[in-house]
């Protein structure tokens, strides 16, 4: 961001040098009206060059700050969806082990309740000893 501010300021630093030039040579140049004229058309016109050079690298420049960006962007997005596939594959195995150990307490439960069942029907059909 820094680099961006200074290139901007830069241009018109530059662009303000060459102005105060241009008046500066035009105040203390011993030459005619004529050439004084021809002289700061031709200033202007090289100033108008620079100019549009800078603003074309300033363009491609741009280009190519707004590509980094789309570029780290898109990382990112990739990174968040590995992120989340990641974390979705470990719910996922989360969720099949939570099952597996209900299932497994579940069968645990029923043996117990078969136990009970088998116990009670033994203990009322024996004949009572006493």
């Amino acid at each position: 961001m820094a680099d961006n501010e200074s290139g901007a300021s830069g241009i018109g630093w530059f662009l303000a040098g060459l102005g105060v030039g241009a008046l500066v040579g035009v105040l203390f140049a011993p030459k005619s009206g004529a050439e004084t004229r021809s002289d700061i058309v031709a200033a202007s016109l090289e100033a108008k060059d620079k100019a549009a050079q800078l603003a074309q690298r300033s363009r491609e420049q741009a280009k190519e700050y707004a590509q980094r960006g789309a570029d780290q962007v898109n990382e990112y997005v990739d990174r968040g969806k590995e992120y989340y596939e990641k974390g979705r594959t470990q719910w996922s195995e989360y969720v099949d082990k939570g099952k597996g150990l209900v299932e497994e307490q579940q069968a645990k439960v029923s043996a117990a309740i078969d136990a009970g069942k088998e116990a009670y029907v033994k203990t009322t059909t024996e004949p009572q000893q006493s």
